[in-house]
């Protein structure tokens, strides 16, 4: 089905003010009793887990997700979240029986005793990575020290220590400092090899995880990249390639996640109480982009959202650019929910995956979330 700009409801664009009321709002029936002790949720990162932070920021629509259809099928309405419906981190949320996490820059949002969202669409561990548009890790942990002191002013400093050091901190980072290379037409890569470019990005992130272990947080739960050169938007950069995976920046998010887990494992020797959850992403993306049928899903490669081969233009809502797009009549079967970003369906998909309810064996760190949320 083909939409322009024009033929939608100006009143479906903007309706952020719910937000107070998604923020409070769970449904599902996977909730996880068995935790005793509260443990918030503290979450970093790009538009895999943003779940509205750029709605406040002065950005542009490539990096926001504020209009329609962007939440359609889930809240009705758009909340920031790039897909039609919730993220991995809402349902890891439900699992673990918070309420969904709210974004930091929400107007009104001082309830920080469940976890906060600080992702930002976009964002990456280099702080050039689309700068200036997007809230980059280094000012994501920054956010982050602020609510630290907050509850610490708040619950005094024994009882705010006991809750940091509960907590389970999720990231989703890496990936836009790959893509961005690519998206932009920069020539940042000509002045790195591959390696030292990874290193460099990797070293980024090790940087800010450590800062905040230094807080008093304990359990990190990490994502490895997607296979970045495949995704609908990558696949169709160069048409002359007729919608194969893009080879170097596949090769880019591949020697990443080589670096990542060895990474973590000496973190594990060096940090004193240093847990980590470290999920597949990549295995279970590349399992469901190649044999969807398997996973619930009919359509593993196009995007139920866009314009273009394999909907890979990045036009869903008809804000960046290109006013025409195409949206599917069911996106519960399609992996993709627009050039780059999940359905809620695969999210969940994911989530349960990760959370430890279906096939676990995409869990490659030493934990899996459950774990963490569930330590003595």
């Amino acid at each position: 089905m083909k939409f322009t700009v024009s033929n939608l409801s100006s009143s479906m664009f903007f309706l952020v003010f719910f937000l107070a009321f998604v923020s409070h709002h769970v449904h599902g029936n996977k909730i996880d009793h068995g935790s005793k002790k509260h443990v918030p949720l503290f979450i970093f990162g790009d538009s895999f887990l943003d779940a509205g932070n750029n709605n406040y920021i002065n950005t542009t629509a490539l990096d926001q997700a504020n209009f329609w259809p962007y939440g359609e099928t889930y809240f009705k309405f758009p909340t920031g979240r790039f897909s039609d419906g919730r993220l991995i981190s809402d349902f890891i949320a439900e699992y673990a029986n918070l309420p969904l996490v709210p974004p930091y820059l929400q107007p009104g949002n001082s309830q920080y005793y469940g976890g906060v969202n600080f992702a930002s669409g976009g964002a990456g561990a280099l702080v050039e990575t689309f700068e200036g548009s997007v809230i980059p890790l280094k000012v994501q942990a920054r956010n982050y020290k602020k609510v630290a002191g907050f509850l610490r002013h708040k619950l005094g400093k024994s009882e705010a220590k006991l809750l940091l050091l509960n907590g389970v901190y999720m990231f989703s980072i890496g990936a836009n400092d790959y893509l961005s290379p690519f998206l932009t037409h920069s020539d940042v890569l000509k002045a790195y090899s591959h390696s030292q470019y990874v290193a460099m990005v990797v070293r980024n992130m090790t940087s800010i995880i450590k800062e905040i272990y230094k807080t008093g947080a304990r359990n990190f739960v990490l994502m490895n990249l997607a296979p970045l050169g495949c995704l609908p938007g990558t696949r169709t950069i160069h048409e002359q390639e007729n919608g194969k995976c893009l080879k170097e920046v596949s090769a880019l998010s591949s020697l990443h996640n080589e670096v990542l887990p060895e990474v973590l494992l000496r973190l594990e020797k060096k940090l004193k109480g240093f847990k980590f959850a470290l999920y597949d992403f990549s295995t279970d993306l590349t399992q469901m982009m190649n044999h969807p049928l398997e996973h619930g899903l009919k359509e593993g490669k196009s995007a139920c959202c866009g314009s273009g081969a394999l909907r890979g233009e990045y036009s869903c809502g008809g804000k960046r650019g290109v006013k025409e797009f195409e949206l599917c009549k069911k996106p519960n079967e399609y992996l993709f929910w627009d050039s780059y970003h999940l359905t809620e369906s695969a999210y969940r998909k994911i989530a349960d995956r990760m959370w430890g309810f279906t096939n676990t064996s995409y869990n490659i760190g030493p934990f899996t979330v459950r774990d963490l949320f569930h330590l003595p």
